[in-house]
């Protein structure tokens, strides 16, 4: 990608915060998601970031105390531009580029590039986007690979940008010759490869706009994606203009706050009452699967700062709910389980609870953690009468919480999604070999 400096514009921040050793111009810092570049008193750049609010992250590096290597960095800071994007998954995607371009002295962790993570479309007959570590690309990568992007820093945040763009850019990972339809499938997120429905010619028209979109060219294929509406509704075909109307709306208006870890002191925090919900900490999603009341299993999925921690998925065997369905006695016994005292230790206490379900389950996982004294936030998300809707459940005593958390409804929907995946597999792993198990608690 050809960088270009000409877009960029001096820091203008409150002097009062800034040293004078600082150059500062122009006005005050926008409160919006960007890209920063710090530089040195010869102009060259030393470090390359990313945030969701361009005011309040480059603001911390002067308010906060830092480890040694940022303290090191600030003190030779001497001016400061940015350059201003629309969402946080463009400002991800033009750091990596920057430091590509760059290389900035601080934003290398060692000698090498080994470190870092990268993104490779492959040259597959049906193409997969995968992530790779810079010690494990081909030393001819750029034969191997049709694009390469990277590198970057926050493999977390990578991963939740490319969960969410996904929806817009369906992609496979499944191997073609498949007897039955992948999860995903179902979630709209992959054309059928796996069973061989999908298109070749569209498959790899979705994965090049993959591309021109990590390439920094989201303009250009809203553009192309509204002339094929055009052409489609002149044409009255109204089923193809509706897709790339829906396609452009996503683009042009995507909720994306959750892709990028946090880069503020509160920004993570929702404020419920006196307390505070950290929706980019620890969330836990439960979900049941079973076929009429036979192998009940419930999963465990994690998410961290807004993106997957499948280290930490975890599955259980339910043992008290045999030969009906009872969903509220599979949670109990699976938040009994995971939450007793005593018991996993070594896991972490979550910052939030979600329940594929709705107020019955919510109600039954809270009042199973009031029998063990435990105090943490718990959400539910039904999919309505319906079964088209995504709801957000709350405590009835508390819909506040709801209140507080409705604009990150995007998230939940991606974690209880998750959650009936990986419970539905386990499902279909136990019956498929008679209730044997790897992993189970």
């Amino acid at each position: 990608m050809r960088i270009s400096l000409r877009n960029l514009h001096a820091f203008p921040y409150n002097a009062s915060m800034i040293p004078s050793t600082v150059t500062v111009k122009n006005g005050s810092l926008p409160d919006v998601p960007g890209v920063y570049l710090m530089k040195d008193a010869k102009g060259t750049i030393i470090y390359v970031g990313k945030a969701t609010s361009l005011l309040r992250r480059v603001s911390s590096y002067f308010q906060k105390a830092h480890d040694a290597r940022i303290e090191e960095m600030v003190s030779q800071i001497r001016k400061i531009d940015y350059i201003e994007r629309s969402t946080a998954i463009e400002a991800l995607i033009l750091e990596a580029n920057l430091i590509k371009h760059y290389w900035p002295k601080y934003n290398i962790r060692e000698k090498d590039n080994k470190s870092f993570l990268y993104l490779v479309i492959t040259k597959d007959e049906y193409p997969r986007p995968l992530l790779i570590r810079g010690k494990d690309l081909d030393p001819n990568a750029k034969k191997a690979y049709q694009a390469i992007f990277g590198p970057y820093t926050a493999p977390r945040s990578l991963r939740a940008a490319l969960d969410l763009l996904r929806k817009v850019f369906p992609w496979s990972t499944c191997v073609p010759g498949q007897k039955r339809p992948c999860f995903y499938v179902h979630l709209g997120l992959c054309p059928g490869v796996c069973t061989g429905t999908a298109e070749k010619k569209a498959y790899r028209k979705t994965i090049r706009d993959l591309i021109r979109f990590f390439d920094g060219k989201k303009d250009g294929i809203i553009a192309s994606y509204r002339r094929e509406m055009v052409k489609a509704s002149n044409a009255h075909k109204y089923e193809v203009a509706a897709f790339y109307r829906n396609k452009i709306q996503f683009l042009e208006h995507i909720r994306d706050i959750a892709v990028l870890k946090r880069e503020d002191e509160d920004v993570d925090r929702i404020k419920v009452g006196e307390a505070g919900v950290n929706v980019f900490g620890r969330i836990e999603g439960y979900d049941i699967s079973h076929v009429s009341g036979t192998s009940t299993v419930a999963s465990m999925v994690v998410f961290e700062e807004g993106a997957p921690a499948k280290a930490e998925y975890r599955k259980f065997r339910i043992k008290s709910v045999v030969g009906s369905s009872d969903d509220y006695a599979a949670i109990k016994e699976t938040l009994t389980r995971r939450f007793r005292p005593g018991s996993h230790q070594d896991w972490r206490k979550p910052d939030l609870v979600l329940i594929d379900g709705g107020i019955g389950q919510v109600n039954i996982a809270l009042a199973t953690l009031r029998e063990l004294d435990i105090a943490i936030p718990v959400i539910g998300i039904a999919k309505g009468a319906e079964r088209k809707r995504n709801d957000l459940i709350c405590d009835p005593a508390h819909q506040d919480l709801c209140k507080a958390l409705g604009e990150h409804l995007a998230l939940f929907v991606r974690v209880r999604d998750e959650a009936h995946r990986f419970a539905i597999a386990y499902h279909r792993k136990l019956r498929g070999k008679g209730m044997r198990s790897r992993k189970v608690d």
